[in-house]
């Protein structure tokens, strides 16, 4: 039995980024984890046709590997599908975004959401207020760049710590939220950087995946 990630879009870079983040731990899991790319979604989920487009790909994927899954793992910060798919499965389903956020308020009072780009906004707006947090969001601002740009990690960085550190000192957040599965290389540099807590969502969902799996075992 194993745990899947499932990266929604087709790019294997952001995969490799995710499998590189959550490899730490492997140690506290109890059955493997593996991180799986979507061969069907466009090489980043940028717009609500993108997230719309990817669940019935997604779907499938994760119903061919039913059979053999603890978990799964929705790692895309819009959460496609995670309804359909949580009716779908018999087995826990998280979400990147809906984790990272529920994880956020244990850490502090209100949160900040560094986004890829502003377009981005609206559609994590509609989904805090279905979640019933947005008393709890401090921010939510774009780096305005698209996934396939977060490859290049200076430029990237240089753009986290200017929103990061508007989001602590002008909105008051007290922890922060990376708003895409591409920004997993930057969560401890970050952290360190701007003195606050970081959340890097493939994370936040792994550490829950890995939590039900434990309790389905001490039943």
């Amino acid at each position: 039995m194993t745990i899947y990630i499932i990266n929604p879009n087709s790019s294997q870079h952001v995969t490799d980024g995710i499998d590189r983040a959550v490899d730490p731990m492997r140690a506290a899991s109890p059955v493997p984890i593996v991180a799986r790319t979507l061969a069907e979604g466009p090489p980043g989920i940028e717009t609500q046709a993108h997230v719309d487009g990817v669940v019935g790909p997604m779907l499938a994927h994760c119903a061919a590997l039913e059979d053999q899954a603890s978990a799964f793992v929705v790692a895309c910060f819009s959460d496609p599908g995670l309804a359909a798919l949580r009716e779908q499965s018999d087995r826990p389903v998280l979400g990147i975004a809906e984790s990272a956020v529920l994880t956020a308020m244990t850490l502090g009072q209100r949160f900040g959401i560094i986004s890829i780009l502003r377009r981005s906004i609206p559609r994590h707006m509609r989904y805090l207020g279905a979640m019933g947090v947005m008393d709890r969001l401090a921010g939510d601002e774009p780096l305005e760049l698209g996934v396939l740009e977060l490859a290049d990690e200076t430029r990237t960085f240089e753009r986290l710590k200017t929103v990061g550190s508007s989001l602590r000192d002008g909105a008051g957040a007290g922890v922060l939220i990376l708003g895409c599965a591409g920004m997993t290389a930057f969560r401890g540099e970050l952290e360190t950087t701007l003195g606050v807590p970081v959340i890097e969502p493939c994370q936040a969902a792994t550490a829950m995946a890995i939590g039900r799996v434990a309790l389905q075992q001490t039943r």
